[in-house]
């Protein structure tokens, strides 16, 4: 080969190595420009203005991801060094000060609390608030006269209509008596609600409420006062019931008769706002005569500890109450949010109180707020037996192996 060619031939390689330099170059300049792009896309979806490796980890790694996805095909190792080493500052700073990608954000625990708390009020207000409980409780009497074993008692309590109670169910709560074909209904008080509405409407609401309590089939049927009752005010309220032919016991007693034998029912006016009278309710006259006990009415059933000192509460078996409606809203390892005054020892259910026997019904209707939790509305059906032992509460205390039913 000739000088000329020799020098021709150094001169094309040196230009090929130009042109591969060149070529080198220009691809990291295209990917430097590809990486830029994209974590431009990034920033702009998920960071506004700040730097996407500022904004959270998720932004960093998918930095990192662009950086090894765009330099691994690259010809120069050198050139992915450098990038990383470019980036390592921005990647330590998100790594370091941006939360865990499987962290809950703020937003999502806000948006699990609103929606759990929606799903609760519509469930607490429109499912179990209309959800009618029928309790069967057998409660064992000393002294019961054999005609009245199996008696049973239909207890509906604290209707509250109009406030929160809608017409509907109170008609499902006397459909529901209706079909227990009971001897007996006590109604124990509080029909409508002193709170929302003005005292005309409310006067309004209590005759339809009579009106409706008058289509119980039974023809037994005793009624008395709560405090929402006289609140509103209680004459008004007694003559709408009573107009229905059902007597309302203010401090006053009557006989109940059956198979030649008789029991003794009792009402007490409201503790609460009221003024009841034992002496009046159950007088000497009707105290401790064999075989004829004594059921008293009494809408809040704190006072049966002052009933307890009481001479009279010997002659009395049995006390029903309502007021309290069971807690209405109760929540778990909590308990009640709100008891009245009245009642808030004895809460709901039986209880054994001296001598007497106690059970809290815990009404239909809803007052304050128009929601039921872990509390739902109760119709008590209750069957009357003699006592065999000497202490009746034994008896009373083992309830029923199915206890409860669905109106």
């Amino acid at each position: 080969m000739g000088g000329w060619q020799k020098v021709r031939g150094a001169k094309g390689c040196l230009q090929r190595m130009r042109m591969r330099k060149q070529a080198s170059s220009g691809n990291d300049w295209r990917r430097r420009c590809g990486l830029r792009t994209r974590i431009g896309a990034v920033r702009r979806r998920l960071g506004g203005n700040l730097h996407p490796f500022d904004i959270g980890t998720r932004i960093s790694r998918t930095g990192i991801a662009h950086v090894e996805c765009e330099t691994e095909g690259s010809a120069n190792p050198g050139s992915q060094i450098q990038a990383k080493e470019k980036l390592k500052p921005y990647m330590t700073s998100a790594l370091v000060n941006s939360p865990p990608v499987d962290s809950i954000s703020r937003r999502t625990v806000l948006k699990t609390l609103l929606y759990g708390g929606a799903g609760l009020a519509l469930y607490s207000g429109e499912v179990e608030r209309h959800w009618i409980d029928i309790v069967h409780r057998d409660i064992y009497v000393a002294g019961l006269p054999e005609a009245f074993e199996g008696m049973t008692i239909a207890q509906l309590s604290d209707i509250h209509l109009d406030e929160f109670t809608e017409p509907f169910l109170l008609r499902e709560a006397v459909d529901a008596i209706n079909r227990m074909q009971p001897d007996v209904v006590l109604l124990t008080g509080d029909y409508v609600s002193y709170q929302m509405l003005a005292k005309k409407p409310t006067l309004d609401a209590a005759w339809q409420c009579a009106s409706m309590l008058g289509k119980i089939a039974c023809e037994r049927k005793y009624a008395i006062l709560g405090n929402h009752d006289l609140m509103v005010g209680g004459d008004e309220v007694a003559e709408a019931i009573s107009k229905q032919g059902i007597p309302v016991l203010r401090n006053a007693y009557m006989p109940l008769e059956r198979g030649g034998a008789r029991v003794w029912l009792a009402g007490l006016d409201d503790p609460v706002v009221g003024r009841p009278d034992p002496d009046r309710a159950v007088p000497v006259s009707i105290r401790n005569l064999p075989r004829e006990p004594v059921l008293l009415m009494c809408h809040a059933p704190d006072f049966v500890d002052e009933i307890a000192a009481h001479p009279s509460s010997r002659s009395i078996a049995l006390v029903l109450s309502g007021h309290t409606h069971g807690g209405q809203v109760r929540l778990p390892l909590w308990g009640a949010l709100h008891l009245p005054p009245g009642g808030r020892k004895y809460v709901e259910g039986w209880f054994p109180v001296g001598g007497m026997q106690l059970y809290v019904n815990r009404g239909i209707g809803s007052v304050g707020v128009p929601f039921r939790f872990d509390c739902r509305p109760e119709i008590t059906r209750i069957r009357l037996l003699c006592a065999k032992d000497r202490d009746p509460n034994l008896q009373s205390r083992r309830p029923r192996a199915s206890l409860m039913e669905t109106a």
